[in-house]
């Protein structure tokens, strides 16, 4: 009898050992703050899409969801009612809220350039690529707010080409979302779109033929996009989470600087097109997915804005947070003093901040 009892014990003592231990797991999983992150159907958020499935948010303590959502509008809608603790926003698509009163800051980046125009081939007999006077005298389908909207008039007041119904005009019609003007290719009476990535691959993946990428300019060069926005409210009551999902992103940019294949194979879990298109945009020179949070030039935005006569000036500086993505910066360059991709990142934030 002494034998059983004490066979029951250690059999006991075993169990409680293996369930101690799925609770500190357990207790392990607990800890993490639960985090969502709206998200566009973009190859260019590819930070977000790398943090998640590279394990760097989980590593600095975030259980993160990505929801995909189609406008700047839903991203901002979503923010204001609590839904996301983050988005991932147009910089010049943000400057339309931050204008007119809306609370919230950018914080970090995700993408520079990586916009352009696509045409249907049949409009475009006769040009050669950079022309923008191939778009005179048709329709072109342009998200209302977008960075591509900008430069788009930018490049027509250069070449004192005006806006409107004619055949030495431009005619751009509105509407809500990238997807919209896409899919608004299929009407007889739209010529041309606006594209980000990964729209230039697939519009041309399907025979139209590309007008411009931006970054064929030099007044474009380094002009950014899609910034990490937050409401200011909750960056400043909650800044240690903010230093904590931006940590996680800048882990993901060296990932994606230095693993290509793993990170195409990580943008293509949330945006399902073709492995070489997701090569293309993301690795052909055409953007660049960085997270810092660019502050000169994302203020350059807001001003060249303001000369082409979209916005009223206003006061964008005091809605660029810096600060969050220099602690998290600072605290990976502590423990990596030495890594090439982390310091080529300081002296980027130093040059530019």
């Amino acid at each position: 009898m002494k034998k059983i009892i004490t066979g029951i014990l250690s059999a006991s003592l075993i169990l409680a050992s293996f369930t101690g231990c799925g609770s500190e797991k357990e207790k392990d999983q607990s800890k993490k703050k639960d985090f969502n992150l709206g998200h566009l159907n973009s190859t260019a958020h590819l930070l977000g899409f790398v943090a998640k499935e590279e394990g760097f948010f989980d590593e600095e303590g975030l259980n993160v969801t990505l929801s995909q959502m189609t406008s700047s509008t839903e991203l901002v809608n979503g923010l204001e009612s609590d839904k996301l603790d983050a988005v991932l926003l147009g910089a010049f698509g943000g400057m339309a809220f931050q204008s007119s009163g809306h609370d919230i800051t950018y914080f970090g980046g995700a993408m520079t350039n990586g916009h352009g125009y696509i045409i249907k081939p049949e409009s475009a007999v006769g040009y050669e690529r950079d022309d923008i006077n191939v778009l005179k005298g048709k329709n072109v389908a342009v998200t209302k707010n977008s960075t591509d909207d900008l430069e788009l008039q930018i490049l027509l007041k250069e070449k004192g080409i005006d806006i409107g119904e004619g055949k030495d005009k431009v005619n751009i019609i509105y509407f809500d979302s990238q997807k919209d003007s896409y899919a608004a290719l299929l009407n007889d009476d739209i010529d041309a779109t606006h594209v980000y990535s990964p729209y230039a691959s697939l519009g041309q993946s399907q025979g139209y033929q590309l007008v411009y990428y931006d970054v064929d300019f030099d007044i474009f060069k380094n002009i950014p996009c899609c910034r990490q926005t937050a409401k200011t409210s909750d960056l400043q009551k909650d800044n240690d989470t903010y230093v904590a999902f931006e940590r996680a992103m800048i882990k993901a940019y060296k990932f994606y600087q230095e693993n290509e294949d793993k990170t195409v194979k990580d943008v293509k879990k949330y945006i399902d097109i073709a492995e070489d298109d997701i090569r293309t945009e993301v690795y052909g020179g055409y953007s660049i997915s960085n997270p810092d949070p660019d502050k000169q030039a994302t203020i350059n935005v807001k001003d060249r804005a303001v000369e082409v006569g979209i916005y009223e000036d206003f006061d964008l500086e005091s809605q660029i947070n810096t600060e969050i993505y220099k602690e998290a910066l600072e605290s990976i360059l502590k423990e990596s003093p030495d890594d090439p991709i982390y310091t080529s990142l300081k002296e980027h934030f130093d040059r530019y901040e």
